[in-house]
């Protein structure tokens, strides 16, 4: 016997995150643009989730995925030699400028994330310290959407209910304006990484396996960027008492943030672990790695402890495939050149369509990926707004401590031309204006 559920009319069966206003109907993307059924065509200003970051149908990968799916789709690596992903593995390690790390491939950052943590705790117990279990991080950050991970990040309009939450929640204020509470400066300073060697020494530093965090903020606060040397300090900070550090490169590796990774910011930086996937799967398949340094991939290995378990859709021909592709277009532009850091039409056009904006509380960025922070109650009209000029950008809200905050995040494809980037400013200039009217 069969059932069948209808639902009212107008209604959808699928659950599904909703934005502020109803998604439009399309028929292909190509590029950095997306086409409607009705024939209108929208830039693709946010990158889909700050993801789609070599733009749509590329046909490197195209031709790439088209070619693997009529080969072989999925093979385990544990049965099958995991040929594509070693290579993978390879060029992923030289793109971000850590030749030698081991890397686990995963489906999703939030994967990646639990991966990390796993292999943090594995080190630590490899060289003897038992007791090393805590990850520590900001209170303003997201690192994942498994009740394990909400329950660690500072994603304040996404942590779990308290009964859910495993009894464990952020450590350290991150060195952003209203967001380090009791900041003794105007504006933070590299002394700010003091709320981190505060939250290990209150934790307890033989119970603290590592700390974990966002290199640039992400979606959370849309683009806050540290000051200059913080991440440096975090990283002495860690090394004094033993504790590993964890980047988070999610969302901003691979040349979002206009380097290979955000922590190329910061010379003497560098991270034990860092996470990657966004960037890395270019929205084309779910693919996700974490990076661990050698000599902790052989500490873990030398003790005969067992790697965590990498799930079943892992590691696949189609993502090496895809992940090689995606490498490849990304080298073809530049973007593991850590000489200069690329972007800068992006953070020029934002501030241009920005500037003296009566509705517009703050610009904040690098490289590819900027937010742009909007008086409160305005979010709905201005996405409304830019999406009727043909300007599709992400929103981001609910960061601040009392739950405030509206914007909207910029992040077109890396690979964006020109003249896509002219239409996205003038969009978001034209778009701003009409918004200060509907207002008024």
């Amino acid at each position: 016997m069969t059932m069948t559920v209808n639902p009212a009319a107008g209604t959808s069966q699928l659950l599904a995150a909703r934005l502020q206003i109803p998604p439009i109907s399309y028929s292909h993307a190509f590029g950095s643009w997306v086409f409607g059924t009705d024939g209108k065509r929208y830039l693709d200003g946010a990158s889909g989730i700050v993801n789609v970051n070599i733009g749509h149908a590329h046909p490197v990968v195209v031709d790439a995925l088209r070619e693997q799916v009529g080969i072989c789709t999925y093979a385990s690596p544990g049965t099958f030699a995991p040929t594509q992903m070693e290579q993978l593995a390879a060029a992923t390690a030289r793109a971000v400028h850590r030749p030698d790390d081991r890397v686990m491939f995963t489906p999703t950052g939030t994967h990646a994330t639990e991966a990390a943590i796993s292999l943090a705790r594995l080190v630590q117990r490899a060289r003897g310290e038992e007791g090393r279990h805590k990850i520590l991080t900001s209170t303003l950050g997201y690192h994942g959407n498994s009740a394990f991970v909400l329950a660690l990040s500072g994603h304040r309009s996404r942590r779990p209910h308290p009964d859910d939450s495993f009894g464990i929640a952020p450590a350290f204020d991150p060195p952003y304006p209203n967001q380090h509470i009791g900041c003794p400066f105007p504006t933070c300073r590299v002394e700010c990484a003091q709320t981190v060697r505060d939250a290990i020494v209150n934790a307890g530093p033989e119970t603290v396996a590592a700390v974990l965090m966002e290199p640039v903020n992400g979606t959370t606060g849309g683009g806050y960027v540290p000051p200059a040397g913080y991440l440096r300090a975090v990283r002495e900070i860690c090394d004094e008492y033993g504790v590993l550090f964890i980047q988070d490169e999610v969302l901003t590796g691979l040349g979002r943030t206009g380097l290979p990774l955000a922590s190329h910011h910061t010379p003497g930086a560098d991270a034990d672990i860092i996470t990657l996937s966004k960037g890395l799967g270019a929205g084309y398949v779910p693919l996700a790695a974490t990076m661990l340094a050698p000599q902790l991939a052989e500490d873990i290995m030398s003790s005969g402890k067992w790697l965590p378990l990498m799930g079943t859709m892992s590691a696949t021909p189609l993502q090496g495939r895809a992940g090689l592709a995606v490498l490849s277009v990304l080298e073809d532009l530049g973007t593991f050149d850590r000489d200069a850091v690329k972007g800068s039409a992006v953070g020029q056009l934002v501030a241009d369509a920005a500037r003296n904006h009566p509705l517009v509380k703050d610009v904040r960025g690098i490289g590819y990926f900027y937010g742009i922070e909007l008086v409160p109650g305005t979010i709905g009209d201005a996405m409304r707004i830019t999406r009727s000029n043909g300007l599709l950008l992400y929103p981001h809200a609910g960061w601040h401590p009392d739950h405030t905050g509206e914007g909207l995040l910029v992040a077109p494809p890396l690979n964006a031309t020109d003249a896509d980037l002219d239409f996205l400013g003038e969009s978001l200039r034209k778009s701003l204006a009409q918004l200060s009217e509907r207002t008024n």
